[in-house]
């Protein structure tokens, strides 16, 4: 009996773990089936309608079309209101502004220097009259009024002075002070409404105040405020576009003002400025470049953060080097090597606060164009190419510190340019020309100790310095040596990669660099030193390869021997 019921558990076990499959294909096979059936049955229904002539979907087409025409009207009504709540206002406000402009501007004869001014202003308050009134009920008009009554009161003050040929006010600084007021005062109700526009509008007004003065020093300083206020605007509010305007503001006035200032009518020449001038350059670039680093947030680069980078550092840079080379020419190369110091400074300040790539490489790029400006300027040549090639060396190891493939590849290209130029100007090759290749193998040997570091994942980069050294250096020893010592020179350049395969672990890389330099000398016996020596050179050249030669085989057979061996004892 207990066998006869172990056998019906172990059957009826068995038969209750394969019922479940079982429905569940029979359920799958049935679902199949009605679906197959249904779509079967809307096939021919509907053939049936396309036979009688009902169109299908009778029923649901006109509810759809309902729907989208209800969609295109919203739609339509939302862009006639857009066009004519917003875009009508704007307009309207800038065509308002612009006649009065040009009633203010106009030369009355037969009225009173004050007159235009003191209808100006009554405009001013009857506009901001409105704008208060209709705060609530028209609130885009409001704001758009209150744009153009403060651009009205900034051009009716400047009436007092300009546009009249018997002026009001007489005194340049009493005219530049209310002009300094009122922007301000425009500054403090533009940042209380919260209006990016009318911040921007202002500070445009303020380049226009900086350059009415006749003083320099004023200029500097009302630009540097300028710098620092958007600064401020862009890190506080988040205005960035703001940043932007600052700074192509700032650096445009600056422009006008050593051009002659031809926005009031001066003709356009070139004006010295003084040293201080360049001073408050970098100054302008340091502010700027704040804004832009404040709010960043590390490996996290934003396009707007480039842009605003790129002409703050360009524009700097540019006015710097124009300003500095036609007003303080006797201490250029002083006022280059302090540019490049604040350009490294600001490259080195984004890389460790942002860990930033493109700004970083920006900055970089313009600290190593105005050290090389420098030392242009400090040496004569040749020995300028000395500077030059050894200051590859140091864009190398920053580039390595900044982890930046941009700077190591154009540091190569800059490299090479800058042997060519040596090439092209030097007149004779020297031995300046030797530095190249050592620098081409320190750059290499920098390259390879810091590759992790760098993230290269080739070699592409340590190939081209080793096959600029492979070529640089034969070159420049044939060049400065005497004839009769080339080959040797040679022979010994190439036991020197041989030796620092060895000391480098058996680098295969400087052994190939030894097997070519061994066969450019042999090349170069048979050539040159078989044809045009004297006897004993000749015998001194032949013995010495033959020696070098055998040296070889011995050496790679006693490699292949020790090869060998470890694969015989594996």
């Amino acid at each position: 009996m207990a066998k006869k019921s172990g056998i019906k558990k172990r059957y009826s076990g068995s038969n209750s773990t394969e019922r479940p499959a079982k429905d569940a294909d029979s359920h799958t096979d049935s679902s199949e089936r009605v679906l197959a059936a249904l779509k079967n049955l809307v096939h021919r229904i509907s053939r049936l309608e396309s036979h009688l002539g009902i169109p299908q979907d009778a029923a649901e087409e006109p509810q759809t079309g309902a729907i989208s025409q209800e969609a295109a009207e919203e739609s339509e009504d939302a862009l006639e209101t857009q066009v004519g709540e917003n875009w009508f206002a704007k307009v309207g406000i800038v065509v308002l502004a612009l006649g009065v402009i040009f009633l203010l501007t106009f030369p009355y004869q037969n009225l009173a220097s004050y007159a235009p001014s003191a209808i100006g202003y009554v405009l001013v308050a009857t506009l901001l009259a409105l704008s208060r009134y209709w705060k609530d009920s028209f609130q885009q008009v409001s704001r758009y009024l209150l744009g153009g009554g403060l651009l009205l009161l900034y051009f009716t003050t400047m009436r007092l002075s300009y546009f009249g040929s018997n002026p009001t006010i007489t005194n340049a600084n009493v005219e530049l002070g209310m002009l300094s007021f009122v922007v301000l005062l425009n500054l403090v109700v533009s940042i209380r409404r919260r209006s990016p526009y009318l911040v921007g509008l202002n500070l445009a007004l303020g380049c226009l105040t900086a350059l009415s003065g006749s003083q320099p020093l004023f200029l500097l300083f009302v630009v540097a405020a300028i710098c620092a206020g958007s600064t401020y605007f862009a890190y506080r509010h988040r205005w960035t576009w703001i940043l932007t305007l600052g700074t192509v503001l700032s650096y445009f006035t600056l422009l006008l003002w050593s051009m002659n200032n031809p926005v009031f009518g001066n003709p356009v020449r070139q004006v010295p400025l003084s040293q201080s001038s360049l001073f408050f350059i970098l100054l302008y670039a340091a502010i700027l470049s704040a804004g832009t680093l404040a709010p960043m947030k590390k490996e996290k680069e934003e396009l707007a953060a480039i842009v605003n980078s790129f002409l703050n550092g360009f524009g700097s840079y540019l006015l710097f080097a124009f300003v500095s080379f036609t007003a303080v020419r006797q201490s250029f190369g002083g006022w280059q090597l302090a540019a490049s110091g604040l350009y490294l400074i600001l490259a080195v300040t984004y890389w460790t606060r942002a860990k930033s790539r493109y700004i970083t490489f920006l900055y970089a790029m313009l600290g190593y164009v105005a050290l090389s400006v420098a030392i242009v300027d400090a040496f004569a040549v040749p020995d300028v190419f000395v500077w030059l090639c050894w200051q590859s060396i140091l864009v190398l190891s920053t580039a390595v510190w900044f982890r930046s493939r941009f700077i190591v590849v154009a540091n190569f290209v800059i490299f090479l340019l800058v042997f060519v130029a040596y090439l092209s100007f030097a007149g004779t090759v020297g031995l300046i020309s030797v530095s190249f290749g050592i620098v081409a193998l320190l750059s290499a040997r920098i390259l390879n100790w810091q590759k992790d570091r760098l993230e290269l994942k080739t070699e592409m980069m340590r190939n081209a310095y080793l096959a600029s050294a492979l070529f640089v250096l034969p070159y420049a020893l044939y060049h400065v040596l005497p004839r009769g010592y080339v080959s040797v020179s040679w022979l010994c350049l190439a036991l020197f990669y041989y030796l620092v395969s060895r000391l480098l672990k058996d680098n295969r890389k400087y052994r190939w660099m030894a097997l070519l330099t061994t066969s450019l000398t042999v090349l170069y016996v048979f050539v040159i030193d078989l044809i045009g020596f004297d006897p004993s050179v000749r015998i001194i050249s032949f013995f010495a390869l033959g020696l070098s030669l055998l040296a070889v085989s011995m050496v790679y057979s006693r490699r292949r021997r020790k090869s060998q061996s470890r694969v015989g004892t594996h």
